[in-house]
């Protein structure tokens, strides 16, 4: 099963920039996850689709769907929970 965690930011979001260190943590510790970096600014359909209103926001999902969602700069403990219960 596929384990992809969707980050949604924008080069202007300041948060953002306080999420970005503890994603490259945990994606240097999970090889397995997909992860997919989104910028809203240029890419507002996929935002839109799904449901993106604040930023950060972070999605995980795996093959059955949307797992969990975050808004707002998330610890990593509760990222990676969502990555678990995801199957990763």
């Amino acid at each position: 099963m596929t384990v992809r965690l969707k980050d949604f930011y924008a080069d202007w979001c300041g948060p953002c920039k306080t999420q970005d260190p503890i994603l490259d943590e945990i994606e240097a510790d999970y090889p397995d996850v997909a992860f997919e970096k989104v910028d809203v600014d240029d890419e507002q359909e996929i935002a839109n689709q799904y449901q993106v209103r604040s930023l950060p926001t972070l999605i995980v999902e795996n093959d059955d769907g949307v797992v969990d969602r975050f808004v707002g700069v998330t610890q990593r403990e509760d990222i990676e929970a969502a990555l678990k219960q995801a199957g990763a």
